[in-house]
């Protein structure tokens, strides 16, 4: 049997409400509508522990007539020519690169952040956080849509 993809695009419909409300909960963090977890959880109504079970794991998806923007952010060895390497994986799928943030590495281990937009391809995107991920030195990937 085949190995299932590791994202899915499901509509809000089918999905469980408390994930649906741990989306508001970040929506509401990430603009300043709540000044804690606490805040936002309550106002939307679930416990914490349900917030921090799923917050990595959800997230909204936003898609334009230019493409579909989504930001990874990447964790991985400090070693000359592993950024230049992920960079390819992302063109060889056709996604145009936006911007990249990497951080001072510490311990020989660097975050970067790359938001791209897929023009084409755009059902293949958990393709290209596999092929990054099979990378040597890259410790993970983690997608996040963009607004």
């Amino acid at each position: 049997m085949a190995e299932l993809p590791k994202y899915f695009v499901v509509r809000s419909k089918a999905l469980p409400e408390v994930l649906l409300k741990v989306v508001e909960a970040k929506r509401m963090l990430e603009m300043g509508k709540a000044e804690s977890v606490q805040d936002a959880t309550e106002a939307v109504g679930i416990s914490r522990s349900s917030f921090y079970k799923y917050k990595e794991d959800i997230f909204p998806f936003h898609e334009s007539s230019e493409g579909t923007t989504f930001t990874l952010t990447v964790q991985m060895d400090d070693e000359p020519g592993l950024l230049s390497d992920l960079l390819k994986v992302v063109a060889g799928y056709g996604a145009n690169i936006l911007t990249i943030h990497q951080s001072i590495p510490i311990n020989g281990v660097a975050s970067v952040t790359i938001s791209i937009t897929m023009l084409q391809n755009k059902d293949r995107l958990s393709e290209v956080v596999e092929e990054m991920e099979s990378q040597k030195g890259v410790h993970y990937v983690k997608m996040i849509a963009k607004e």
